[in-house]
């Protein structure tokens, strides 16, 4: 078996990170490595620390960052906030490619220059706040929230609430649980607004940010994930967001599910069902989120003009 291969083994099930020292012990030169790295062959994700294998998936290489920086990190360290986030695949955040990590308070914080994207904090953790996600040290999901809330504004925070739930990594007595958690931290009074606005019915974070947009101007959906059925109780499609006594359905159109050809088929032949039983549609995409006044503005005029 030749270096490769030994080298494989070691990093299997680590994302395919490996380190310096694990190079060595199977007959790699430090020279070597460096030439590795510098050709593009190697990948470095942290301090002494590679994926051999320029040909790994984004998402795989992107764990074995977050992998490689924990464990750089010595004993004690832990994957915290928006990366804690990513690991626990809670949706609502915008992408970064920083990493935060934590280390334990009492020792001192390391520096990492030439780690620009390594976030390195000193946050108290009970050891009942620390899970593991594909055996990296990560804070619990009801932890990784309550942290993450009080660091960003509400659309964000409100869909990230939504998408723990969604995704039942929270339920309704965790969400109960979250203010005390946060009790005399920055940020918690607002924190503790978004908590009574969190709904796991939402289905994806363009959903959340549609019906915010909606109570924001003055028009909340009557229902959330609205079911519509004929006479015959045949269910004729599921709307994102709904308004039964207008019959009128917002659709929250994301653009990964509806991309495919049998994907967009289907969102036809739904429509054109409900639109068949009298029902209206509207379609809003994460640019119209962008805009404050543009949805309910839509869904206000769509109310006021019931046949229109």
């Amino acid at each position: 078996m030749g270096e490769f291969e030994r080298l494989c083994q070691l990093s299997a099930g680590r994302d395919g990170v490996v380190t310096a020292a694990q190079a060595l012990s199977v007959g790699y030169t430090r020279d070597q490595v460096r030439h590795f790295v510098r050709s593009g062959r190697w990948t470095r994700v942290a301090r002494g620390r590679f994926v051999p294998n320029a040909e790994r998936d984004v998402l795989g290489l992107r764990r074995g960052r977050i992998r490689a920086a924990v464990d750089s990190l010595g004993p004690g360290a832990v994957a915290v906030l928006d990366t804690a986030a990513e690991l626990h695949t809670i949706a609502g955040l915008r992408a970064t490619s920083q990493i935060h990590v934590s280390v334990p308070v009492d020792r001192p914080r390391p520096q990492r220059a030439r780690d620009p994207d390594l976030v390195v904090h000193q946050l108290t953790l009970d050891p009942a706040e620390v899970d593991t996600v594909a055996g990296i040290p990560v804070t619990t999901a009801i932890r990784t929230v309550a942290d993450v809330i009080l660091r960003v504004p509400r659309y964000p925070a409100v869909c990230l609430l939504d998408s723990a739930l969604n995704r039942q990594l929270l339920t309704d007595d965790d969400l109960a649980m979250i203010p005390a958690l946060i009790r005399g931290r920055r940020g918690a009074v607002a924190a503790r607004t978004w908590l009574a606005q969190a709904d796991g019915r939402a289905q994806s974070p363009l959903e959340t940010r549609s019906r915010l947009r909606c109570v924001d101007g003055g028009v909340p959906p009557e229902e959330l994930q609205l079911e519509v059925r004929d006479q015959d109780g045949y269910l004729l499609g599921v709307g994102d967001l709904g308004w039964r006594t207008a019959r009128l359905i917002a659709e929250a159109d994301g653009r990964d599910p509806h991309r495919t050809p049998q994907a967009l088929y289907e969102d036809r032949l739904r429509q054109n069902r409900l639109v068949n039983a009298g029902w209206r549609i509207l379609r809003f995409t994460w640019a119209d989120t962008l805009r404050p006044d543009y949805i309910p503005q839509a869904v206000r005029q769509a109310l006021r003009n019931p046949r229109s």
